[in-house]
C-alpha cells in the first residue's frame, strides 16, 4: 500500500477530549482487518461543542469516518448532530461501554474528560509553555517577551530553538532571540531582568564546522561571511562582549546535548526561585 497516493487512502479522524490514544488504538485494530490504505488524523483536547462541530466539517471535506472518545455528553451530542447533518459516519468508542457499566453498577459515570490519562495542572502548564515557545521562536512577538520564564539568546546556530522547545516541555515559557551581526539587539531583550536571560556560547571551531555544513546544505555561495572563519570569530567576540555588558549568564553549549544544557539552565532557574 506504500505506492498509494494520499488521495487514495481512507481517512479516519480520531476525536477525543484527551490524547486520542484510545480511539487511535481501536481504529488501528479495526483497519488491520482490511487490505486498504488509510490515514489517521487525531483531534485531541476537544472539550467544546464548537470545536466538535468544526471537526465534523473537516471530516465532511475529507470524506472521513469519525472515531470518537468524548465523555462530555454535550460535546458528543454536538459532534453527532453536526456529523449527522453533514452525512459523516461516526463511531462512539466509549459511549456503549460506559452505558453498559453504568447499568451494571447502577451508578452514574463521572463524565470528566481526560481521566484516562490523568490530565493535571502540570500537563496544561506544559502545553501552554510549548505554545509560548512556538510563538516566541527566533525573535517573534517581542512585545510579549517579558511574559517568559526565561529567554535564550545567542548568535546563529547555537541551538536556541531546540533548547527552548525542550525547556518548554518541562513547563517553562521560553523565548529565544538571535544576535544578528550589524543589527542592534532588540530593546525588549535588553530591558529584561538579566536573571531571566541565558546567553548561549559555543567554541568558534565547533560553530565553524556547523555553519560550513549548513552552507553546503543550503547551497549558499562559498564566499558568504556566515561561514567565514575571521568573520565568525569577530561575531563570537562581539556577542561575548554584549553578554558581559548585559550581565547575562553564559552557557557554553559546546559538545553537550540539549538535555545537558537544559539541566544546567534549570539549576540556575530553580536556584533563583529557592
Amino acid at each position: 500500500m506504500a505506492d498509494e497516493s494520499p488521495e487514495d487512502r481512507t481517512p479516519i479522524f480520531v476525536v477525543s477530549d484527551g490524547t486520542g490514544d484510545t480511539g487511535a488504538a481501536v481504529a488501528q485494530a479495526a483497519m488491520a482487518q482490511f487490505n486498504v490504505a488509510w490515514t489517521l488524523r487525531r483531534f485531541g483536547g476537544i472539550r467544546h461543542e464548537g470545536l466538535a462541530r468544526r471537526v465534523a466539517g473537516e471530516a465532511e471535506k475529507a470524506g472521513a469516518l469519525i472515531v470518537f472518545t468524548l465523555v462530555d455528553k454535550r460535546v458528543a451530542r454536538a459532534l453527532l448532530d453536526e456529523a449527522g447533518r453533514r452525512g459523516v459516519p461516526t463511531f462512539d468508542v466509549l459511549g456503549g461501554m460506559i452505558s453498559k457499566v453504568a447499568a451494571h453498577l447502577a451508578a452514574e459515570p463521572r463524565s470528566l474528560p481526560g481521566l484516562l490519562h490523568g490530565f493535571s495542572d502540570d500537563y496544561y502548564r506544559r502545553v501552554e509553555a510549548v505554545e509560548f515557545a512556538v510563538q516566541h521562536d527566533d525573535g517573534a512577538n517581542l512585545h510579549t517577551l517579558d511574559r517568559a520564564d526565561l529567554v535564550l539568546t545567542g548568535i546563529s546556530r547555537t541551538s536556541k530553538t531546540p533548547l527552548s522547545m525542550y525547556l518548554a516541555q518541562r513547563g517553562y515559557k521560553t523565548g529565544n532571540v538571535p544576535i544578528v551581526p550589524g543589527i542592534d539587539p532588540p530593546r525588549h531583550l535588553l530591558d529584561l531582568d538579566p536573571r531571566k536571560v541565558f546567553a548561549l556560547s559555543v567554541d568558534p571551531s565547533v560553530l565553524l564546522t556547523i555553519r560550513q555544513a549548513r552552507v553546503r546544505v543550503l547551497g549558499a555561495p562559498p564566499y558568504t561571511t556566515y561561514a567565514d572563519p575571521e568573520a565568525l570569530l569577530e561575531e563570537v567576540r562581539r556577542a561575548r562582549r554584549l553578554f558581559r555588558e548585559q550581565g547575562w549568564r553564559v552557557v557554553d553549549i559546546s559538545g553537550r546535548a540539549v538535555e545537558e544544557n537544559a539541566a544546567r539552565i534549570l539549576r540556575y532557574v530553580e536556584g533563583d526561585a529557592s
